[in-house]
C-alpha cells in the first residue's frame, strides 16, 4: 500500500476532470482497506472506484482512495436461482457480460451502464424498467469508524429511486467492498416493455428473445443515444427524473398534454427531465468545453478541457431555466465532489 502526492484524478473519473489529489492510495484488497483505516483514521477521505458517478469540482486536498478490490463467483446455486458475488472494484458492465456468458439472467437491461460494482447500491442503478434492488440480495461495507464489516440486506439498504442508505444516513460511514445478487437460471422474466427495447428487437427481427438479446438490444439502444466516456467525458444521466404528486401532474399535463409521462405509483408520475431540457431549447448547445449532449439532453458533457465548477455552472444554469419554464424543479442524480479542508 503505497500513498501517492499529486496525482492527477482524469483517469479516475468519467468526465475526464482534470482535478488533482493532494494524496491518493490504491487499494485492492479488504485487508489493504482495512489497514489504511486502521492507521490513516477515519475522516478526510474520497473513495473512489469507478468514477462514474460524481462530477470533481476542484483539487483535493483529502486522501483520495481509489477501491480496486476485484473477483466474482457463485455462492449457492439451486434448479433456476443462483447467488453471484462481485468485488467492489468489478466493472459493472463487464460483470452483467459475466452473467449473460453463464446464462444469468435479470441485469441484463442494466448493460453498459458505467461504473463499478462497488457503487451501483449507492445510487440503486437502473434502466429500462429495472432497479437493482430488484435482483439485490446483500452487500458487504467496512464501517470507516471501526474497520469491522457489516452485511446490509436489501431492507437495511433502504432504496429508493437512485437513493439508498449509503446516500442518506451511511454517507461517508461505510465503504461497499462486495455485493450479492439472485439471478435466474432458466426460468428468465424478460422486461422488454419499457422504452425502445421492443421496437429495437422488431427491428432485428427477434420474436423470442433471450436475456443476450434484450442485452444486445439495450446496448444498441444506449450507444445510439449517450456518448462513451473513452471519447467525450460524462456521467451519464446527470439529472433524476422528477417524479410529480397527481395534483402536480394533473396541472402539467393540462398544459402539456403531450409530454411523455409514466406513472410509478398510484398518485406518482415520472416526467423525463431530458425532455424538459429539451422543451428549453437546450439540447445540443455548448459553452467552452461544457455542454448538453447533441443526442441526449439528460447528458452533460466535457468535451475537452472543462473544468467541474463549468460543469455544474452549465448545470445550475438548466435547473432554473427548468424551473422558470415548467415550475418543475430537476435535481443532480451525480455526486458532486469538492475539497475537505
Amino acid at each position: 500500500m503505497n500513498i501517492q502526492q499529486n496525482i492527477s484524478l482524469k483517469p479516475y473519473n468519467t468526465f475526464g476532470i482534470d482535478a488533482r489529489a493532494a494524496h491518493f492510495v490504491e487499494i485492492r484488497s479488504l485487508e489493504e482497506l482495512q489497514e489504511l483505516l486502521k492507521t490513516e483514521g477515519s475522516s478526510n477521505k474520497l473513495v473512489l472506484s469507478g468514477g462514474s458517478n460524481m462530477l470533481i469540482t476542484e483539487d483535493l486536498e483529502q486522501l483520495v482512495v481509489y477501491l480496486n478490490i476485484k473477483g466474482k463467483k457463485v455462492i449457492e446455486e439451486t434448479h433456476n436461482s443462483v447467488l453471484v458475488e462481485a468485488m467492489a472494484g468489478e466493472n459493472w458492465h463487464e460483470f452483467v457480460l459475466w452473467t449473460l456468458a453463464q446464462d444469468y439472467g435479470g441485469i441484463e437491461n442494466l448493460s453498459l451502464i458505467p461504473g463499478n460494482c462497488g457503487t451501483a447500491p449507492i445510487q440503486n442503478i437502473g434502466a429500462y424498467g429495472v432497479e437493482l434492488k430488484d435482483v439485490f440480495d446483500s452487500c458487504e461495507a467496512v464501517e470507516v469508524q471501526t474497520g469491522r464489516v457489516k452485511s446490509f440486506s436489501r431492507e437495511d439498504c433502504q432504496f429508493g429511486y437512485r437513493d439508498s442508505f449509503f446516500k442518506n444516513a451511511g454517507k461517508d460511514r461505510y465503504i461497499i467492498t462486495s455485493i450479492r445478487l439472485n439471478l435466474t437460471k432458466n426460468e428468465h422474466k424478460l422486461n422488454t416493455s419499457y422504452g425502445a427495447i421492443e421496437s429495437e428487437l422488431q427491428k432485428q427481427q427477434i420474436e423470442k428473445p433471450t436475456i443476450k438479446d434484450v442485452s444486445e438490444a439495450v446496448i444498441s439502444i444506449r450507444q445510439s443515444k449517450l456518448p462513451d466516456p473513452k471519447l467525450i467525458g460524462n456521467s451519464g444521466s446527470f439529472f433524476k427524473n422528477p417524479v410529480l404528486s397527481a395534483e402536480e401532474f394533473r396541472e402539467f399535463n393540462q398544459e402539456h398534454p403531450r409530454a411523455p409521462h409514466y406513472q410509478v405509483a398510484e398518485d406518482e408520475f415520472k416526467v423525463p427531465a431530458g425532455w424538459l431540457i429539451e422543451q428549453c431549447g437546450l439540447k445540443g448547445s455548448r459553452f467552452g468545453d461544457a455542454g448538453v449532449h447533441k443526442n441526449q439532453a439528460l447528458v452533460l458533457v466535457n468535451y475537452g478541457s472543462a473544468s467541474g465548477n463549468e460543469i455544474l455552472d452549465l448545470a445550475d444554469m438548466i435547473r432554473e431555466t427548468v424551473l422558470r419554464k415548467f415550475g418543475i424543479e430537476i435535481v443532480p442524480e451525480v455526486n458532486i465532489i469538492s475539497s475537505i479542508r
